[in-house]
């Protein structure tokens, strides 16, 4: 009999309680020193200067460590200010984030972001999303996808960098979301938090952490698990994860830290489903059989050295293990007859990497970085046709297929591998109130293929491909600080995305003897030009406008004339223009009134306008149209009322305007009822309801509602199919600290 979650949760509560045994999640994360934080290049006391502090609720430092983001458009959220997010709730985690577009799926096995129209969200193939500075994907060359996302209990502010990221991080277009780990406590040795959460769809999530700092050492380990039966049929998921850092500073001017994440995740995969299914009943189950199984490991050293005031050196190794594995099958819809087969399929990616990042401050508030980075991937592919609906994961055949219709055979098997290294440079130059950044960064990517054995539906040869570009970067920034606390920016700078594996080996398309897959990378040339600042109090805004012009988009196509049946091959299909404007206010109607207030009521909103357009196309049927996943708006509005260790609501939404799902602009299988697609995703508004209340210094209650209006949506589609959204769910709990 499967354990009631109230029990589990009482159970819990009360043993936490009783040991002191849980663990810290503090909104007090200990900070750098203040000259890390100062927003001039000159030493100036940040935390000292009231107005100043204000602006850095909302905006990057000028000089983040050994980053340099004055003039590049920069946003932040500090966790500590939201409410519990609960469940992985990205939609939550996002709710203050400017134009950064999430595709939804029930099932947590994926994270699907896009930014202003660019590529399409599956996997965030076109967003760089880092953890410390250091890359999630699963490969970040061949295969950049997000399989795996932090608990947003681990975390304490999500950064988002747009024009001039890839001059900081490297590939993938603008922009960079980096999410920065809580530290451990500062101010105690031993210090403990436990949350316990219970709600539908037999949802039960724990998250436990200790931490604090001894001497010269300090510490942090949780541990977390969650579960949920989802809102259809095999759509139940089940988390286990834990973290642990640890740190040392032998003196002032060193600290070491060494930092380990696990996360092990299977969830059931309910399917896709065809447009009338959906307005028939979007609870369908289309794949009752299919599993993913994900797990990732990684191991972090980072080093930080202060030479003197002027000179600081950060270093980070890391090297990782992430394993991919899924049992897919084709859907269908009771009564039609299951398929006889399924197919197993295990990726596989062992990688490593260094970031190395010198700063050096020079004259009067002048800075000089110079960094290098290197990464290396090996990641095999391996699928098995396999008769039972059941296998295990971990289930190999040795064979290969000899025809589609053998199972228990090995269906394809790839050895991959992929190298990058770059070496990157910016200044920045003061004078009076203005400043001027140039930048330069120098890449080289190596993709590398060895195919044993291919799908036996396929005539073309095995892949045997290696591929290496070298890619310079270039960039400047501008701006100018005018009035009180307002700032102008400008920024120009290219960017790129690497070929992929699948670029230039795809294991499933069909190419004729002879042919391979050659594209060349695509390129990004982003313009940004605003202004931000805070010039009274409680008051913070940033408005800009955009273009960003991408070329050599990479797709499959169809061989042309004279090519054997279902013949298709990767080439550099055309160009895309992105322009538009993003804008964001925050107002806390206390804070206006009294800037060292302990309760605040904000209203906050921001939105992203985009014109996109094919410029240039192979297909001139797409000349001019507006590509795939790009609204005409994006907006995010909510209040937010809270009182220090007291209370936290925020009520918040989200709408996104109707969108084409692909580059046609036009419906999937307008004649087939089974499959058809409209041609535009439906325009669609959430609602998000979530709240904390402090019962006494140590115990917090904890609740939330998710689509309160109950909407019926979908923002996830492929060519045959759609994923529709969540409906309406709830959450209820407790936490206790110490």
């Amino acid at each position: 009999m499967k354990p009631s979650p109230l029990k589990e949760t009482l159970v819990l509560l009360l043993g936490f309680a009783c040991v002191c045994t849980a663990a810290a999640q503090t909104d007090k994360a200990r900070e750098r020193p203040a000259k890390d934080d100062a927003v001039r290049l000159n030493k100036i006391d940040v935390s000292a200067t009231a107005p100043w502090r204000v602006k850095l609720d909302y905006l990057m430092p000028e000089v983040n460590g050994p980053l340099i983001t004055v003039t590049k458009k920069t946003s932040i959220t500090k966790l500590d200010r939201l409410p519990t997010v609960i469940d992985n709730n990205l939609r939550g985690l996002f709710a203050q984030t400017p134009g950064l577009m999430l595709s939804e799926q029930q099932t947590p096995g994926q994270t699907n972001l896009a930014y202003r129209g660019i590529g399409n969200p599956q996997e965030s193939e076109f967003v760089t999303v880092l953890q410390d500075g250091i890359p999630l994907q699963s490969d970040w060359i061949g295969y950049p996808t997000i399989f795996v996302f932090p608990l947003p209990q681990t975390l304490s502010e999500v950064q988002s960098i747009r024009g001039g990221s890839s001059l900081l991080y490297g590939p993938q277009p603008p922009p960079t979301i980096n999410l920065v780990s809580r530290k451990p406590v500062a101010d105690r040795a031993l210090a403990g938090y436990s949350e316990n959460v219970i709600g539908k769809n037999d949802l039960f999530a724990t998250f436990n952490q200790i931490s604090g700092t001894s001497g010269t050492w300090d510490y942090l380990a949780d541990v977390h698990y969650r579960r949920s039966d989802g809102q259809r049929d095999n759509g139940d998921s089940s988390l286990r994860g834990a973290d642990l850092h640890l740190g040392y500073r032998p003196d002032a001017s060193a600290y070491w830290s060494l930092d380990f994440h696990a996360y092990d995740l299977e969830t059931g995969d309910p399917g896709k489903m065809s447009y009338a299914t959906f307005l028939r009943d979007e609870e369908t189950t289309t794949t009752p059989d299919a599993r993913l199984w994900t797990e990732r490991y990684q191991l972090s050293l980072t080093h930080d050295r202060r030479f003197d005031e002027r000179t600081q050196l950060i270093t980070k190794v890391w090297t990782g293990y992430q394993d991919l594995a899924s049992r897919s099958q084709t859907p269908f819809v009771s009564p039609q007859p299951a398929p006889a087969t399924v197919q197993l399929q295990d990726d596989v990616f062992r990688f490593g990497g260094i970031d190395a990042r010198l700063l050096h401050r020079w004259a009067r508030g002048n800075a000089f970085t110079l960094g290098v980075t290197g990464y290396h991937s090996d990641a095999p592919f391996r699928q098995w046709t396999v008769a039972d609906r059941r296998t295990g994961r971990h289930t190999r055949f040795g064979p290969a297929c000899l025809t589609p219709a053998q199972t228990d055979c090995a269906r394809l098997h790839q050895e991959r591998s992929s190298d990058y290294a770059a070496v990157f440079a910016e200044n920045v130059f003061r004078w009076g109130k203005w400043h001027l950044v140039p930048s330069v960064r120098l890449e080289r990517e190596t993709v590398d293929i060895d195919e044993s054995v291919k799908p036996p539906n396929l005539t073309r040869d095995l892949v045997d491909r290696k591929v290496t570009h070298n890619v310079p970067l270039f960039g400047i920034g501008f701006g100018n600080d005018f009035g009180h606390l307002n700032e102008t920016y400008f920024n120009v700078s290219q960017g790129w995305r690497p070929v992929r594996y699948f670029d230039v080996g795809s294991p499933f398309g069909n190419t004729a003897a002879g042919q391979i897959n050659d594209p060349d990378p695509t390129h990004v040339l982003s313009f940004e030009a605003g202004v931000h600042g805070n010039p009274r109090n409680g008051l913070f805004y940033d408005v800009s406008l955009f273009q960003v012009n991408v070329t050599d988009r990479i797709e499959s196509q169809p061989a042309g004339p004279g090519a054997p049946p279902n013949n298709t091959i990767n080439v550099n299909t055309g160009d895309t223009r992105h322009r538009g404007f993003e804008g964001q206010i925050d107002y806390d109607f206390l804070a206006a009134r009294d800037p060292q207030t302990q309760q605040h009521f904000s209203v906050f909103a921001n939105v992203a306008l985009l014109d996109a357009e094919f410029r240039s196309t192979r297909n001139p049927a797409n000349l001019g149209n507006k590509p795939a996943f790009s609204p005409r708006y994006l907006a995010r509005a909510g209040l937010n009322w809270r009182e220090d260790h007291h209370f936290k609501v925020m009520l918040s939404c989200v709408s996104t305007a109707s969108q084409y799902f692909q580059d046609s602009n036009l419906p999937a299988f307008p004649t087939d009822a089974s499959r058809y697609v409209p041609a535009k995703v439906p325009q669609h508004t959430l609602v998000d309801l979530s709240g904390d209340y402090w019962i006494s210094r140590s115990v917090r209650l904890l609740a939330g509602v998710s689509n309160l209006t109950d909407r019926k949506y979908y923002n996830r589609v492929f060519s045959n199919a759609i994923e529709p959204g969540t409906a309406r769910s709830y959450y209820a709990g407790a936490s206790f600290e110490f």
